[in-house]
Parts: structure tokens; sequence; C-alpha cells
């Protein structure tokens, strides 16, 4: 199925809305059901917007279409979604919670407009965390790194991301992930670099070895979409060995339990540099620039695009 960007899906939708009232001039929550991927999303409005609801509403189902076309449905059956106003622009913050059924909480400024809906990536990074079992706190990397990691690949593939932003944010970001002095592993070193970033890498050292393991048969998101049928979600809590070996059966691999028990607890220092350059992404003077003729050139077109590569070629 072809996307429609999320620019023109905004952009259609606020054209012609000059005649619906504001949420301003709403005297109580507006409350609005969004079916998107199977799923319903029960949406409260709690603000005096500048925005119409529409717009609110387009965005909101633009970012569960990214998240259902990367896991291959909505995560949840149900999700209550409440949209908060705050003062200023753009989104601000978001949370999600799974111990009385999947809520989503999202702070956005009342002064927003359509562009900066068209700049969020909050609402797709907590729907993530929708997609995966809660676990204890020491294993908040996994959550909150795949969450990073995937907000940003799920919107490339839906070519709501360039991929010059993604590989650009990766390279320059991916750094605050790796392990400093006193690090103990991730299991057991809760900063926020390791625990985002760090989480990250281990998602995308993993998305590579599976590829590799699979000769481009099976990703990370094959994985991910195999705890989802295995029967795990935000609204269940697993221990992680549990869900990485779900998620390892999907792709018929054991990478995921095998990272986990070498980088857990010890600072396993990957080699960013020459994974930037196998994938064929260089950073020369602030500007990123591809080599299609890298060794994993084929692999990183098909993390861009979703589609698979040519065994021989990955």
């Amino acid at each position: 199925m072809a996307w429609m960007s999320g620019r023109i899906a905004i952009a259609v939708l606020a054209l012609g809305l000059a005649a619906v009232p504001t949420l301003s001039q709403q005297s109580a929550p507006l409350r609005q059901e969004i079916a998107v991927g199977g799923a319903t999303l029960s949406v409260a409005y709690r603000g005096d917007f500048s925005l119409p609801e529409a717009a609110l509403a387009a965005w909101i189902r633009r970012s569960a279409e990214v998240i259902a076309g990367y896991y291959g449905r909505f995560p949840v059956d149900h999700v209550r979604l409440d949209v908060i106003g705050v003062d200023g622009t753009g989104v601000r913050s978001g949370k999600a919670f799974g111990d009385r059924g999947a809520y989503l909480r999202v702070m956005v400024g009342e002064a927003s407009d359509v562009a900066d809906l068209k700049k969020d990536w909050i609402m797709v990074h907590e729907m993530v965390h929708l997609a995966l079992p809660r676990m204890p706190r020491r294993h908040d990397w996994l959550a909150e790194g795949l969450a990073v990691y995937v907000e940003s690949i799920a919107r490339m593939q839906a070519g709501d991301l360039d991929r010059t932003q993604v590989w650009g944010e990766f390279v320059t970001r991916m750094p605050h992930g790796l392990p400093k002095a006193g690090d103990h592993g991730l299991d057991n070193t809760p900063t926020w670099g390791r625990t985002y970033w760090g989480g990250a890498i281990f998602a995308l050292v993993a998305d590579t070895q599976i590829r590799k393991r699979t000769n481009g048969a099976r990703s990370l998101r094959d994985a991910l979409r195999g705890v989802l049928t295995s029967g795990g979600d935000f609204t269940d809590f697993w221990p992680i060995e549990r869900t990485l070996a779900a998620a390892d059966a999907a792709t018929g691999t054991d990478v995921l339990m095998t990272l986990y028990r070498d980088w857990r607890s010890t600072p396993v220092d990957p080699d960013l540099d020459r994974l930037w350059k196998s994938l064929g992404v260089t950073h020369l003077s602030g500007r990123i620039a591809f080599d299609e003729d890298a060794p994993l050139a084929a692999m990183r077109r098909s993390m861009e695009t979703g589609e698979a590569c040519e065994v021989v070629a990955c």
C-alpha cells in the first residue's frame, strides 16, 4: 500500500476547515474514537487548542498508521489517549501506561499549528511502547531504545522522514549511548545516554545481525511482530527473557538473547564508525552522504524502505 505522506494528509485536512470550531470554543473535553489498524483509539482533547479537532485527529491517525504499518497492525485493540493542552507550541512530552489497560498521555502546546504536528516524533514514540510488554525498570533501556530506533525507522519506511534525517540523527546521537568509565552494562547503567541511545544501538546492531544471519529474509521488525503474535503487548508484564525468546523465535535466530547476555552486565563498545562505513553512511563536514557500493548498502536500503533485500545482496 502506498502511504500518503504525513505532510499531505494533515495539510489536506487543514484546508477548508476555517468554518470548523476550534477546541478553544468547546466548554468541555471533546471526545472521539479513531479506528486504525484494527484498533480503536478513544481520544479526549483537554485544552484550548488553536487548531481544529480535525487537524489534531489527522496527526493522531497518521501516527497510528505509521505504527500499524511497521507492526502489521496496531499493537493493542483499544487505547485511551488524552491530548492535554499546555502553554506554547509543539508536542512537548508523552507517557505510556499499561497496568490498567493501554493509555497514552501527550502534552501539546495550545498554540501549535499544523507544521508543529508534522515535525512531531513523540506520538509515534509513545505508540511504539504499546508493542512491548512492560518489564522491570532495569530493562528500561530496551523499551526506550526500541522506541527511539523504531520511531525513526518506521517513519522513514512510511515516507514521513527523509533517510538523510534518520541516518544523520543516528550517526550524530548514537555515540551518546556508548559506555563510559564506570559502566556496568545496559541493565546496570540507568543514565540518559545508555537508556535511550544505548538501547537504540542495541536495536540497530540486532537489526543488522538478524538480517545477516537470515540472508536478508528477516529483520528486527519480524522479531518485534513475533512478540505481538505471542500475545505480548504493553498491557502485559513479562520477564525480559520471555520477550526476547518470543522475538528470536520469529526470526529463527538467537540474536537478541545472545546480545542481551553479552551486553546486560558488560560495557560492550561496538565500533559504530565501522558499522556506518559498512552500511554506506558517511558524515563529512556536517553532511550525510551515501555510498551505494558499500558492503551493506543493500541492507541499508532495505531498512529505509521496509522491503526485503535480495538474499545475495544482504
